[in-house]
C-alpha cells in the first residue's frame, strides 16, 4: 500500500527504455512508439529488440517482427519487401501484398496478387479476394465485382464476411444499387459488426427511401446501445452513423 502509483512505474520504465533505444541506435521508430503507446510500446520494444538479443533465437526474432508489424505498417512493408528480394515465395509475396493494402499502395498490391494467381501454387480464393480489395481501393469497383464473381464461381463453398461486405460495397460503387441492397442485407445477417446494415441504411437514404432507412438505422442503434461496453466502443463509428440516420 506504500508502493508507487502504477502510472509512475510505467512512466519510469518507458523513460528507461527510450534512453536504451537512443543509446543503442534504435530511437527511430522505437522512441516514438514507446512515447505514444505507454506501456504497450515498452512491452513491444522488450519483445522485439531485447528478448531476441538475450535468446539469440530466430523464433524470438520472428515473433518480434510480428509485433512491430502491427505497430508500424511502414516497417512491415519494408521488411516484407526485403524478404521478397531474398527469396520469391508465395508467402513472402502475399505478405508484401497485404502490407501494400494496409498502406494504400493498391496498384502495387494488385501486381503482387496477379503474380501469385498466375503461378502454379497461387490458385487460392484468398489471393483473388486480395486482388479484388486492391481493385476496389483503386476505385475500379466494376472490375472488383467481376473478380469476386469469378471467385464465387470457382470456389462456391468459400465464405468470407469481409469478402461479402466488399462485394456489396463494390456493387454500390458500380451503380448496381438494388443488388447492393440485397448483398448488404445478406451479409448483415452474419457479419461480426453493424457496418453492413448501416451501409444498407445509408444506401436506402441515398435512394430516397427515407422511412426504411430510418427504421433500419434505429434498429441498429437500439441493438448497439444494449450491447456490452466493449462492443459499443468497437462499434462507435457505426453507432454514431446509425443514430444520425435515425434522427433524419
Amino acid at each position: 500500500m506504500f508502493g508507487l502509483p502504477i502510472g509512475w512505474i510505467v512512466a519510469a520504465v518507458d523513460i528507461a527504455l527510450i534512453v536504451h533505444a537512443a543509446r543503442s541506435g534504435r530511437f527511430m521508430p522505437w522512441g516514438f512508439i514507446i512515447l505514444f503507446l505507454p506501456g504497450i510500446g515498452a512491452l513491444a520494444y522488450v519483445v522485439v529488440e531485447i528478448v531476441p538479443g538475450w535468446l539469440g533465437s530466430t523464433g524470438a526474432q520472428r515473433a518480434g517482427r510480428s509485433v512491430v508489424a502491427a505497430l508500424d505498417p511502414e516497417r512491415r512493408y519494408r521488411d516484407a519487401k526485403d524478404e521478397l528480394a531474398i527469396v520469391d515465395t508465395i508467402a513472402n509475396r502475399s505478405a508484401l501484398a497485404e502490407a501494400c493494402l494496409a498502406l494504400g499502395k493498391f496498384d502495387e498490391a494488385r501486381g503482387h496478387y496477379a503474380a501469385i494467381l498466375a503461378g502454379p501454387q497461387g490458385d487460392e480464393p484468398g489471393f483473388m479476394l486480395g486482388r479484388a480489395r486492391a481493385e476496389f481501393g483503386l476505385g475500379e469497383t466494376a472490375l472488383a465485382v467481376t473478380t469476386l464473381d469469378e471467385l464465387k464461381a470457382r470456389w462456391p463453398g468459400y465464405r468470407s464476411p469481409d469478402g461479402h461486405l466488399l462485394y456489396a460495397r463494390a456493387l454500390e460503387g458500380a451503380g448496381r444499387d438494388e443488388e447492393a441492397l440485397a448483398a448488404y442485407e445478406a451479409v448483415g445477417v452474419y457479419y461480426p459488426g453493424a457496418e453492413p446494415r448501416v451501409r444498407q441504411a445509408e444506401l436506402l437514404a441515398r435512394l430516397g427511401r427515407a422511412d426504411e432507412a430510418r427504421a433500419l438505422a434505429d434498429e441498429v442503434a437500439r441493438g448497439l446501445k444494449r450491447a456490452p461496453a466493449h462492443v459499443r466502443r468497437a462499434q462507435s463509428q457505426w453507432l454514431a452513423a446509425a443514430e444520425k440516420l435515425a434522427r433524419r
